[in-house]
């Protein structure tokens, strides 16, 4: 099923013992560097109602069952990223996100009943002087929360991790590092979240962080290209789609921190619920106080608003908003339990209720969740 897959892996795999031997002045790499990590995550997730919208879209973007226990993921990455010269990553995941994580072209599909295979990065890897540029299939620079939960203060993903959006893309990508505090990023991707490309432009990619002193940061990025009208699809009418993410983070103390996320796009040409082809826009904005109280405890806050004006994104015109609180406790070092409350509310009847009939404008749900690192 992922034999194409094999290529990029043996090569991020060997590559880096190869070295260039007849060119002294060129760098030279070993498996010294080869690093391997990974983590497991599990969950109980409950929703007080379905897990869709009256559209027929999710209304989450992973925790999906309405009470249930899950394998959410299980990752592994082998990494071999020095510094200068040849490298590479492998990053390969299993469980229920693989069903949705899995980029357009990919089949996730095991045969076994919620749980799929995504080989979420594979990629080579050139780094020169400042310069580093790779080349393969990798995540957005974009948003504040990722994939990996472990990078994540909260369990469940934001509105606009999952609805404003891209979450992996397939191409070239490269970074300018200044100095360590201002960094550049430029690329030429197939488009969201697709293996190739199925329109005739290529998607470009733009990214610029700067560290203004220990308690401020700010990066801004985006995307422009072509995109086709409706989502996963590889033939139909196409507009264009672009997306502009600002990032401000304040460490206001050694324990306590605040981060917003702001997101604005727009789409040409995009089939709106009404079966109209229109101009679509969707913006959203994340708040997240967090505030670590030692090293066993700590809490994460989080509040939203996304604005789906033509439904686009969510197939219903709506305000949907949500805040979400998320406690962590760590009884060892690689090993995390988090208890979460989120409660998700809209200014229509959006959320479709548990019976499958009714409609209700809001959205409760509670987890327990226990994150393994290795």
């Amino acid at each position: 099923m992922y034999k194409k897959y094999w290529l990029f892996i043996m090569a991020a795999l060997l590559l880096p013992t190869l070295g260039v031997a007849d060119d002294a002045q060129a760098p030279q790499t070993t498996l010294s560097n080869l690093k391997i990590s990974g983590y497991l995550d599990g969950s109980y997730n409950y929703l007080v109602n379905s897990n869709q919208f009256i559209s027929g879209v999710n209304d989450r973007v992973y925790d999906l069952d309405p009470n249930s226990a899950t394998l959410q993921q299980a990752a592994i990455t082998i990494a071999d990223q020095p510094t200068q010269g040849f490298g590479g990553l492998l990053n390969l995941m299993a469980g229920r996100d693989a069903l949705t994580s899995a980029s357009y072209g990919d089949n996730p599909n095991t045969g076994i009943h919620d749980f799929g295979f995504d080989p979420v990065q594979v990629f080579l890897q050139y780094a020169i002087g400042k310069f580093t540029i790779i080349a393969g299939k990798f995540n957005t620079i974009v948003g504040e929360e990722a994939l990996d939960p472990t990078i994540n203060t909260n369990f469940s993903r934001s509105i606009i991790y999952g609805y404003a959006e891209p979450g992996t893309f397939t191409g070239v990508r490269g970074t300018y590092a200044v100095n360590d505090k201002l960094n550049f990023t430029l690329g030429v991707d197939n488009g969201w979240d697709n293996i190739r490309d199925t329109s005739r432009v290529k998607t470009l990619e733009w990214g610029v962080s700067y560290i203004i002193n220990p308690m401020f940061s700010f990066s801004t990025q985006g995307y422009t290209g072509e995109e086709r009208a409706t989502e996963d699809v590889s033939s139909g009418p196409t507009g264009w789609r672009s997306l502009i993410d600002v990032i401000g983070t304040m460490n206001a103390t050694q324990k306590l921190t605040f981060v917003a996320n702001y997101e604005y796009a727009w789409q040409t040409n995009a089939l709106l619920p009404s079966g109209v082809d229109a101009s679509a826009t969707w913006t959203g904005i994340a708040g997240y106080i967090n505030y670590k109280f030692n090293d066993h405890w700590r809490t994460s806050l989080r509040a939203e608003d996304f604005d789906d004006e033509q439904g686009f994104r969510t197939g219903v015109r709506q305000n949907w908003q949500e805040v979400t609180l998320t406690v962590g406790y760590a009884p060892i070092k690689d090993f995390e339990l988090r208890v979460e409350t989120r409660h998700d509310f809209s200014n229509v009847d959006s959320f479709l209720a548990s019976d499958g009939i009714a409609v209700r404008n809001n959205q409760q749900s509670y987890a327990l969740e226990g994150v393994y690192k290795f």
